[in-house]
């Protein structure tokens, strides 16, 4: 008897073995990364515009690659003769919250800047910049502006983002396909900006942008100083991380469809999205200079 029972019990476990081998295999989890890719993917891929920036996103790393780097850090250097200043920052950005930290390289008038011992930063409601003193730089606008011209197309898969598709444009003789991203209300201090993506119709690749800069104008803008836009010229591609970012940028006033004459010119390096973000760096010391939203 207790050789039948042993039977038994041998057979129930060989059954139950093949039962388990038979159960299918579990669903592997979703990763936070993932789960922001699909929901970008459903706005994105909800209007023709919003198709164009998920074809460039792809062609730069795609949304997944984008939303598991956990930061943006690089060198920025920023040139502007009209401006009458030059200054070059190292920059750490934590992609999720937008919070930024900045620290001077180099600081001065165009063409002749030189070493500044000086740092900035945006904990997402204030912005503060040490020395308080220092000349031409405002900490609320510079600790995103820079980011996103690097950034971009990734940052336009972000919520609360409309997409128009606009007629071909040619650049240098070759025609690119348009779109323009604008923000909603109430998003940040320049809820009207534009951004008008240049994108190759055999890489798609992002060639160009035009951006419209409504910082400190009055909602709704001002009929009496329309905004301006600006066309900036992406080169010298770079993949770290997967991702795929200019090194390099041009810009050039624009006006009735056509490029007026040189603006500015940008250039960035040490590329990581990686690197930790150190929350420390965001508290204001005592003698730092707090910067007021605009219009205050």
């Amino acid at each position: 008897m207790t050789r039948h029972i042993a039977i038994a019990v041998s057979a129930g476990l060989l059954l139950g073995l093949s039962a388990c081998s038979q159960q299918p295999p579990a669903e592997p989890e979703i990763t936070i990364a993932q789960g922001q890719a699909e929901a970008a993917e459903q706005r994105l891929t909800a209007s023709e515009g919003g198709q164009i920036v998920l074809r460039a996103i792809n062609a730069h790393g795609g949304l997944e690659a984008w939303y598991s780097a956990p930061t943006s850090s690089y060198t920025w250097e920023y040139s502007n003769e009209a401006m009458g200043a030059q200054f070059k920052t190292r920059v750490m950005v934590d992609n999720q919250t937008r919070r930024a930290y900045h620290e001077f390289v180099t600081l001065g008038p165009h063409g002749t800047s030189e070493p500044y011992d000086g740092r900035f930063a945006w904990d997402g409601q204030n912005a503060w910049i040490i020395p308080a003193d220092t000349p031409k730089v405002n900490p609320r606008f510079w600790a995103l502006t820079g980011y996103y011209f690097e950034q971009i197309p990734f940052v336009l898969a972000d919520p609360g983002i409309s997409y128009e598709v606009l007629p071909d444009e040619e650049l240098e003789g070759k025609p690119y396909d348009m779109v323009r991203a604008s923000f909603g209300d109430g998003v940040g201090d320049s809820p009207g900006d534009t951004y008008t993506l240049y994108v190759d119709k055999e890489t798609d690749m992002v060639a160009a942008i035009r951006y419209t800069v409504t910082y400190g104008r009055p909602a709704g803008g001002d009929p009496a100083r329309p905004s301006r836009e600006t066309q900036l010229r992406y080169d010298d591609y770079t993949t770290v991380d997967g991702l795929t970012v200019a090194k390099h940028f041009v810009g050039y006033n624009f006006a009735d469809g056509a490029v007026v004459d040189f603006k500015n010119e940008a250039w960035c390096d040490e590329i990581s999205f990686t690197q930790p973000f150190d929350e420390s760096r965001l508290a204001m010391p005592e003698d730092a200079r707090l910067q007021p939203p605009p219009g205050e």
